[in-house]
């Protein structure tokens, strides 16, 4: 019990408690990111690696490997005899009562917040998909050697954001350089007309690999992201004209 005490003493562990009880399951440069939005935290991976290394010595956070990644997750178990401890005396003399779900509480679900792309320069890319493609820049904070950046989509800019992710480890380079060598897209993103944003794009000398193509009632068309990625744009037959929820591909 000593250890859990001791474990949330410090703001920064009681910080990563919260942003992992927001969201389960995160990799460390989410953490990193989520800790220096929500909080301001300003320390590097390698400090909120030490932070870890003590909740986990305390059981409140388990880490998992998923393929390349390492996702952290958090255990309340062992705050439970704390809990039980405080109230049980407590309960015994209070009277019981039903807490009620309140009205309206949305059912259980997932909902698609990032989507990733992976770039060997970030600052490259935030010049290329915002002065270029149009999108809107939604976050850029340091997290150690490298930022969190994302952008958003000027028709919903508090929908799904992209994440620049950056390729350092060979895995994750090898993967991306597999796709695009088989021309093969990473992400679609809607549009309203796929042959005029064809035009557009080439006008600023965007290279595409795929001229706009119809495939029954949808048209393609796919380009070279300049960051190591294809993209392909793509319009469907019933895509009412500006739906931002068909702006990206949430797969």
């Amino acid at each position: 019990m000593a250890d859990v005490f001791k474990a949330l003493s410090d703001p920064t562990r009681r910080a990563i408690v919260d942003e992992l009880r927001q969201r389960d399951g995160q990799s460390l440069f989410e953490l990193c990111a989520r800790l220096a939005t929500n909080h301001g935290s300003t320390s590097s991976r390698q400090a909120v690696s030490q932070h870890l290394d003590v909740l986990e010595a305390a059981g409140l956070v388990r880490a998992e490997r998923k393929g390349r990644y390492k996702l952290l997750f958090l255990d309340t178990a062992p705050l439970t005899p704390i809990v039980e401890s405080w109230l049980t005396e407590r309960a015994e003399t209070s009277p019981t009562r039903t807490i009620a779900p309140p009205a309206g509480a949305a059912r259980p679900g997932m909902r698609v917040t990032w989507v990733s792309v992976f770039v060997d320069d970030q600052e490259h890319a935030l010049r290329f998909y915002t002065e270029v493609l149009g999108f809107v820049t939604k976050h850029d904070v340091p997290v150690g050697e490298d930022r969190w950046v994302t952008v958003v989509s000027p028709l919903d800019p508090d929908g799904v954001e992209l994440v620049f992710e950056p390729t350092s480890h060979p895995a994750v380079r090898q993967f991306r350089d597999a796709l695009t060598a088989e021309g093969t897209p990473f992400n679609s993103f809607a549009v309203d007309d796929v042959s005029s944003e064809y035009e557009r794009l080439r006008a600023l000398g965007v290279h595409f690999t795929q001229p706009p193509t119809v495939m029954g009632e949808t048209s393609t068309a796919v380009f070279d992201d300049t960051c190591g990625n294809l993209i392909q744009i793509h319009h469907h037959a019933d895509q009412p004209v500006g739906d931002p929820q068909k702006g990206e591909n949430n797969d």
